[in-house]
């Protein structure tokens, strides 16, 4: 491993992350007419549906005041930026002050707010277009948000709750997302909220749901922290483990902790051992941790974000071990996600392959692919092969 093969992975990151991903959502998502963006994007980025999902708003706006704020200030991504943040701030917000999860093109609300993640990805959005636009009063408002679902973490659905006091699952997402979300708001955030809310966090990702006997991380365990043995508690998604491990690993770097990074390290691995289809190649969509049928019927589908996040946690395991055997998967995972997901035609990246590794679907964007998870582990991946090359000159 020689810094001219670490300068080579992050010229293709960045290559593909300027030249290839952002000038396609560039131009092909942006509605300036009613403000926010089209995601529901075919394969050569023709808008096939126009109405408009709120996490997934807030999520571009995100993206766009990331690289305003991180690489360039570049007019246009803080305008890209401002058009989807004028447009949550206008639509999204129900009466009850919980962000709607889905919008028609003007902005009018279609399916009411049964998704906390929509609030979670409007709260980051916001926070990072107040760094990029210098405003307090939209600063003020994140953190309004982000206080908000906090308050909502205890039953995050509230009445659109669909399960009953039989068997009460605590969901493995939130505690996950808030791990992330807390370190994007720690600027507009006190030192004392962003440490509670850590504390917390890895309490439930490396315990309440880290399957100790296996080393998995399950999706959904009882309210009191123990394996339920069902559908739901069996749950393991190879995505959402390695994707937590990676903020881990975050958190580890940002409190010195060298415990937290290398047991998330062997959290990773295990994961990886366990998702890997050792006939086709890739990560499994949705496992049984005992080996039963899942019931998601796309459970063997290769999807876009988890490899994308595997990359980002895979560069970054091995930044800070430099193990050799987190070398040998990230290379693995990476000759599959780049023969496999670009679309060399007409850019961008398919998002469904079928269990063979052809596309299962063509569109580049729909309800719930786009502009957030590919970009930002390309942006990620970029930093992190840089710096790598940069120190071992």
């Amino acid at each position: 491993m020689t810094s001219k093969l670490f300068k080579k992975y992050a010229e293709v990151y960045k290559n593909t992350l300027l030249k290839d991903v952002i000038p396609f959502w560039e131009m092909h998502s942006l509605d300036q007419v009613n403000g926010g963006y089209y995601t529901c994007l075919n394969r050569q980025g023709v808008v096939y549906d126009t109405d408009k999902f709120v996490w997934l708003q807030g999520r571009q706006a995100w993206v766009f005041s990331m690289l305003y704020n991180k690489l360039e200030s570049k007019q246009d991504w803080f305008e890209i930026s401002k058009l989807g943040v004028d447009f949550l701030l206008k639509h999204a917000r129900s009466p009850s002050g919980d962000f709607y999860f889905a919008l028609n093109a003007a902005g009018d609300p279609l399916i009411k707010p049964y998704n906390i993640f929509s609030d979670c990805f409007a709260a980051m959005a916001l926070s990072q277009y107040a760094k990029a636009a210098k405003n307090d009063n939209i600063r003020a408002v994140a953190v309004e948000i982000y206080r908000n679902i906090l308050s909502r973490r205890s039953n995050p659905k509230g009445v659109f709750n669909k399960h009953t006091t039989t068997r009460p699952l605590k969901d493995f997402a939130l505690s996950m997302i808030l791990s992330n979300l807390v370190l994007e708001m720690e600027d507009v955030l006190s030192r004392k909220e962003v440490d509670e809310t850590l504390d917390v966090c890895i309490t439930e990702v490396m315990g309440t749901f880290l399957n100790e006997e296996t080393g998995l991380i399950l999706e959904y365990v009882s309210e009191e922290g123990s394996f339920v043995d069902c559908f739901e508690g069996r749950l393991i998604n190879p995505g959402h483990g390695l994707e937590a491990m990676w903020f881990m690993l975050d958190i580890g770097v940002r409190r010195n902790d060298q415990d937290l990074i290398q047991k998330a390290i062997l959290v990773m691995l295990s994961i990886l051992e366990f998702g890997w289809d050792q006939q086709h190649g890739g990560l499994f969509y949705f496992m049984d941790l005992k080996g039963h049928p899942p019931q998601q019927l796309e459970w063997d589908q290769k999807l876009w974000w988890v490899h994308s996040e595997s990359l980002v946690a895979l560069a970054k395991a091995f930044s800070l071990s430099k193990d050799q055997a987190i070398w040998d998967w990230y290379q693995k995972v990476h000759s599959y996600t780049w023969g496999h997901f670009p679309d060399p035609e007409y850019g961008e990246w398919y998002g469904y392959l079928n269990r063979q590794g052809k596309p299962h679907l063509s569109l580049k964007g729909g309800k719930w692919k786009g502009c957030f998870h590919l970009p930002r582990a390309l942006f990620q991946c970029w930093q992190i092969f840089e710096k790598l090359a940069i120190d071992s000159k």
